[in-house]
């Protein structure tokens, strides 16, 4: 195994030629013949992190079981297996990643014959240093934008995601100053980070922010949402499967575990997993190592894990729902992000931010926040923190001015000194009265979980 300092390696990001990705990618290569064997490695180790070399399939399925590779360059004909049957045994038990075929025989059936044992890409021999880097950078560029599609996809089918969540930690109240302390602090190491605090607090803010101060910022960063995942799919989403795994598994796939691959796997709400499941995510972290659905092999895997959980884990572990090592096992550091209302004048600061933001993706004239409207937003206590404060500056833009409702329907609850949980019921109360008892929409309007208003209604008895 050969790898490279950083500064080489960040000096080689920089060349064009074969794309972005082949300075960070890891490659095993397959080859009976030391002269082949050696060639590769003289072509390939300047230009990538690491390269290992295998003379036969029995080693190769050693270096497999030992470390992640991102691309395999493989030999057909060798002495005691030829390269499509051992591949053809790898993807059976688990093995995703992309392969090349080195072959001198560029018949239809090898052809055929390659692509049905998962072969990706082909070299033809005798080939030329440039014709390999090629085909390496095509599947490096084919895994990426895999990835990044199915994170994106994955991202844009869970309801709880909205646009501010890309947005940096903003504030200057002394709270998210030691928030933005810690997480400067923390970022470089790998150590499990948990993020506590009520819910559209900003904890995926504070994630992303983890990940783009880390060494895995030019890796994925893969938010996963524990609470939106059916809890039939939740383990095939994370840990992947092979085909026949189950029914309607009809071909393998890769979980979202194995996308994180040396970058940043964000496990939100997830004192939401099932109890089934943290035992197997335990071991993940334990262990570093991935089982698919149906597989027989247990991939190697590393990535950072940031968790988040408006939920407190700790009374959930004593009423039996969460487990305890697991507690122990992400609860190495904890962040926690404060509610809006201890923020000072925060609020002031994101309601301008969003109202210029907001205006110019609506493409919609900006509605004056004047004095009245920021000593009303100064008052509330903001139960659905800055994601509700977002919501109303979205509504404000789309109806040109703050609801006629705004100080009424928030502000009730302060004559008589009422009580926060008594505004926030006349508040959730009157939200689902203007949705017609849709609490679907309600919650998105509020910027809280559908759960949060089922939860809050069952104790209401509503």
């Amino acid at each position: 195994m050969s790898a490279h300092p950083d500064s080489e390696t960040n000096e080689r990001s920089a060349d064009p030629e074969f794309g972005p990705w082949l300075a960070q990618a890891s490659i095993l290569v397959v080859d009976d013949e030391p002269g082949i064997r050696n060639f590769l490695v003289k072509i390939l180790g300047p230009r990538c992190k690491a390269i290992a070399e295998a003379a036969d399939t029995k080693e190769a399925s050693r270096r497999l079981d030992a470390q992640h590779f991102d691309v395999v360059v493989l030999d057909n004909v060798m002495p005691e297996k030829n390269g499509l049957d051992w591949l053809a045994e790898q993807r059976a038990i688990g093995f995703f990643s992309d392969v090349i075929l080195m072959t001198a025989y560029a018949d239809l059936d090898t052809a055929i014959g390659a692509l049905r044992a998962g072969v990706v890409d082909f070299v033809i021999k005798p080939f030329r240093s440039n014709q390999l880097l090629n085909a390496v950078a095509r599947c490096l560029d084919r895994i990426r934008l895999l990835r990044e599609n199915h994170v994106l996809r994955h991202e844009l089918e869970s309801s709880s995601r909205h646009t501010f969540l890309q947005s940096r930690l903003i504030g200057a109240s002394p709270a998210m100053e030691r928030v933005r302390e810690t997480i400067a602090r923390v970022a470089p190491l790998s150590t499990p980070v948990l993020l506590t605090g009520e819910s559209g607090t900003g904890k995926e803010v504070a994630a992303r922010s983890l990940h783009s101060l880390s060494d895995r910022a030019d890796k994925l960063f893969v938010p996963v949402n524990c609470g939106a995942i059916p809890a039939d799919m939740i383990e095939s989403e994370l840990f992947g499967h092979l085909k026949g795994a189950f029914t309607g598994a009809g071909r393998a796939r890769e979980g979202l575990f194995m996308y994180a691959e040396s970058g940043t796997l964000f496990l939100d709400e997830i004192g939401e997993l099932p109890y089934p499941l943290q035992s197997k995510l335990l071991r993940v972290l334990e262990d570093r190592r991935v089982r698919p659905v149906g597989s027989e092999r247990e991939l190697p895997f590393d990535a950072r894990f940031i968790f988040a959980t408006n939920a407190d884990l700790k009374s959930r572990v004593e009423a039996g729902t969460f487990r305890s090592d697991l507690y122990f096992r992400i609860n190495v550091m904890e962040i926690n992000l404060p509610p809006l209302r201890e923020r000072d004048d925060d609020v002031q600061e994101l309601a301008a931010l969003f109202m210029g933001e907001i205006a110019q993706q609506l493409g919609l004239p900006a509605v004056p926040i004047d004095d009245q409207v920021r000593a009303s937003l100064a008052r509330y206590e903001w139960p659905g923190n800055v994601r509700e404060l977002r919501n109303l500056i979205e509504r404000t833009v789309i109806l040109g001015a703050f609801p006629e409702n705004f100080d009424r329907a928030k502000h009730d609850g302060d004559k008589g000194g009422a009580s926060l949980a008594d505004v926030e019921r006349r508040h959730i109360l009157s939200m689902l009265r203007e949705t017609n008892g849709n609490r679907e929409e309600a919650a998105r309007r509020l910027g809280i979980s559908r759960k949060t208003i089922d939860r809050k209604c069952a104790s209401w008895q509503v």
